[in-house]
């Protein structure tokens, strides 16, 4: 019975932490676009990334592979 006495101010103690962060993460826009990254991340364009094919000419306007 005695643990409980600790354990209900601890849990209240997290309690108000947690509400104190979700309106902390609220106010700072972590919540706007809730479908802007899921998003974002369907639509990347990866030919940036790709390594290009077509051969290079050299200075004799040869192609070099």
């Amino acid at each position: 019975m005695e643990v409980i006495y600790s354990l209900i101010p601890g849990m209240m103690f997290f309690g108000v932490l947690f509400v104190v962060v979700l309106i902390f993460a609220v106010k700072k826009g972590q919540y706007e676009d809730m479908e802007g990254n899921g998003q974002r991340i369907l639509m990347d364009d990866d030919e940036d990334m790709m390594p290009h094919t077509s051969p290079k000419p050299d200075a004799n306007g040869k192609a070099t592979e």
